[in-house]
């Protein structure tokens, strides 16, 4: 028997948790960057990106999934991602057009989906999604991470190469997802 779902039930409220940690991040990030700060400011982003692993978890586990749950959960991703995707910029770790390619392609599909939601259709997460969203929580993580701090040599080099796989996996699981809703698009046309 499934129990009723609350609005503000923990899954919620961990979700809830992942905006406010995004601006603790951009406060974080617009200051300069001595080890301790970069390490807080990875600390709180490894925070907020396990969060998305956790409420999904609880939301699941304990059958509180809602609507409200089902919007706010991958806004807060976005919130995340394009917070430290463009408070990377100003300190030459990351390029502003893979910031813009990303940012972009995760407004289309919010779109896509809005649309797709309107007509009836839900797109679920698809798995080069899930992948897309732990590869950029990787990249970024490990170019927010502080040089010195672990002996690895090149280390934002590893992480920018990892936002690059994160590039491709965004652009492709777009296509994907544009794929899955072309009936919407196609219909218009007849």
């Amino acid at each position: 028997m499934k129990r009723s779902a609350k609005i503000l039930n923990l899954p919620n409220l961990i979700t809830g948790s992942r905006f406010i940690l995004s601006g603790c991040l951009m406060l974080l990030l617009l200051q300069e960057q001595t080890t301790e700060k970069a390490m807080i400011s990875w600390l709180v982003f490894s925070i907020a990106a396990g969060s998305d692993w956790i409420d999904g978890y609880f939301a699941r586990r304990y059958e509180s999934i809602t609507a409200l749950g089902k919007l706010l959960d991958p806004l807060a991703d976005k919130v995340l991602v394009t917070t430290a995707l463009i408070m990377l910029i100003p300190t030459g770790k990351l390029p502003a057009w893979i910031a813009l390619i990303i940012i972009c392609r995760e407004i289309v599909i919010t779109g896509l989906r809005g649309v797709a939601s309107s007509a009836g259709i839900v797109v679920a997460a698809s798995s080069q999604g899930k992948w897309k969203s732990i590869t950029q929580y990787i990249g970024l993580g490990t170019l927010i991470f502080p040089l010195g701090v672990l002996p690895i040599p090149y280390l934002h080099h590893i992480g920018l190469a990892i936002v690059y796989v994160a590039l491709v996996l965004t652009v492709l699981s777009g296509f994907d997802y544009f794929y899955k809703l072309r009936r919407i698009f196609l219909e218009d046309l007849r």
